[in-house]
C-alpha cells in the first residue's frame, strides 16, 4: 500500500472534485432538461462515481428500472425529487443528498434509533451550569475527579492553544471523558489535531481510495495515512473514554474508530452513525445538486466503517434514569474510569 499524510486527503479530495466536475463538462452525455433527463443525468453520476455499491449489495441497475417506471413527463418537480430523493435512499448512506432549492433529501440513520443524549440533563445535574467553553469543546471537572468534555461538531476548527488550557485544566483528573454524541461531524483535519493529544508514536490511522473508472470496482490502491503525536503540547496519556451514539457520524465516525484503536480508551454507548466516505458534488441539467460518497475511508485494520463503529461497552439510555435526571451512558463512562485506578 502506498503512503499517504492525512492533511493531504483533503488536497486529494478537491483535486479529484475537480476532475470529476471536469469529466462532467467534457465527456458525460447532455442531458435533456425534463422529468426522464434529469433522472437519467442523477443514475448515471451515481452509478459512474459512488463508492458502495458492491459494500452495500445495491443492483443499481435494477433499482434504475423499478424507479424509472415511476416517471412520466408530466410529472411535477416536487414529485420529481421526492421520486430521486426516494431512489438514493436505496444507497441507506447519510452522506448521498439531492439538493434543491426548495429542499434536501436524506438517509439519515441517527433518526431512526434512541437519541441517547440530553444536554440539559448533563449541563444541570453533572455540571451544575458551571462549565468553561474553548475552540469548540465544552469542558469541566467532575465528581469522583473524571474530566468531562463535550465537542459538539468536528466543523469547529480546533486551536492548538485553545486545546492546551482544555487539557491543562483537566490534566490532574484521574481519566478522562469525550463526549462526541450528536456530532455530525465536519473537518478531518480537526480529528487528527484532537487525536494527536492522545498518542505517544506514529500510528498508522487508516487507508483511503478513490475512483479511477466508470465501473463499480474501479477503485485505487487504497493510501495509509498516519497520525504523528502533536509536538511541544499538552498531552494526556491517562485512561480516556470516548461517549458516542447513532448521531456521531462522518468525520465524528473517523474519530471513534481511531481513538478505539489505541490501548487506554474505551468506547462507550451506541454504534456510531457511520459515514465512511468522502463526499463530492455534481449538478443535474436543472440545478439541483447531487452529493454522494466517492471515497471511501478505511480504519487501521483495512475495515469499512461505513455502517459505523461498535463500542467496547454498549449502553443505551433508560427510561428511568431520564426520570432521575441521569445519563446513562455518562455514568457508565464515569464507572469505567472509576473502575480502572
Amino acid at each position: 500500500m502506498r503512503e499517504l499524510r492525512y492533511k493531504n486527503c483533503v488536497f486529494l479530495g478537491l483535486v479529484l472534485m475537480v476532475l470529476m466536475t471536469l469529466s462532467a463538462c467534457h465527456d458525460e452525455p447532455q442531458w435533456n432538461n425534463d422529468p426522464y433527463g434529469n433522472f437519467d443525468a442523477l443514475w448515471s453520476i451515481m452509478d459512474e462515481h459512488y463508492a458502495f455499491f458492491d459494500y452495500k449489495e445495491v443492483d443499481w441497475n435494477e433499482v434504475r428500472t423499478r424507479y424509472r417506471e415511476k416517471l412520466s413527463p408530466n410529472m411535477t418537480s416536487q414529485e420529481l425529487f421526492e421520486l430521486c430523493g426516494d431512489m438514493l435512499k436505496e444507497l441507506r448512506d447519510g452522506h448521498t443528498n439531492l439538493i434543491a432549492a426548495h429542499d434536501v433529501s436524506r438517509y439519515w440513520i441517527w433518526e431512526q434509533f434512541p437519541v441517547n443524549y440530553d444536554e440539559r440533563i448533563i449541563d444541570e445535574y453533572y455540571l451544575n451550569f458551571d462549565y468553561r467553553r474553548a475552540t469548540g469543546i465544552k469542558y469541566a471537572l467532575l465528581d469522583n475527579n473524571i474530566g468531562y468534555m463535550y465537542y459538539a461538531s468536528f466543523a469547529s476548527n480546533i486551536g492548538e492553544g485553545n486545546l492546551d488550557h482544555v487539557l491543562s485544566y483537566l490534566s490532574t483528573a484521574d481519566g478522562l471523558i469525550i463526549d462526541v454524541r450528536s456530532n455530525g461531524g465536519g473537518f478531518l483535519t480537526n480529528v487528527e489535531t484532537l487525536v494527536g493529544r492522545f498518542i505517544d508514536g506514529r500510528i498508522h490511522a487508516g487507508s483511503i481510495q478513490h475512483k479511477t473508472g466508470s465501473g463499480h470496482n474501479d477503485m485505487s490502491e487504497p493510501y495509509d495515512y498516519y497520525f504523528e503525536p502533536t509536538k511541544n503540547h499538552i498531552h494526556y496519556q491517562k485512561p480516556v473514554v470516548v461517549i458516542a451514539n447513532r448521531g456521531s457520524f462522518s468525520a465524528t465516525n473517523n474519530f471513534v474508530s481511531i481513538m478505539k484503536s489505541l490501548p487506554q480508551v474505551t468506547i462507550v454507548g451506541d454504534v456510531t452513525g457511520g459515514g465512511s466516505g468522502l463526499p463530492f458534488t455534481s449538478e443535474l441539467p436543472n440545478g439541483w445538486n447531487v452529493r454522494f460518497s466517492s471515497c471511501p475511508i478505511r480504519d487501521a485494520q483495512g475495515q469499512l466503517t461505513e455502517f459505523g463503529v461498535e463500542p467496547d461497552v454498549r449502553v443505551d439510555q433508560t427510561a428511568d434514569d431520564t426520570a432521575r435526571h441521569h445519563d446513562t451512558l455518562l455514568d457508565t463512562a464515569i464507572g469505567c474510569l472509576v473502575k480502572s485506578r
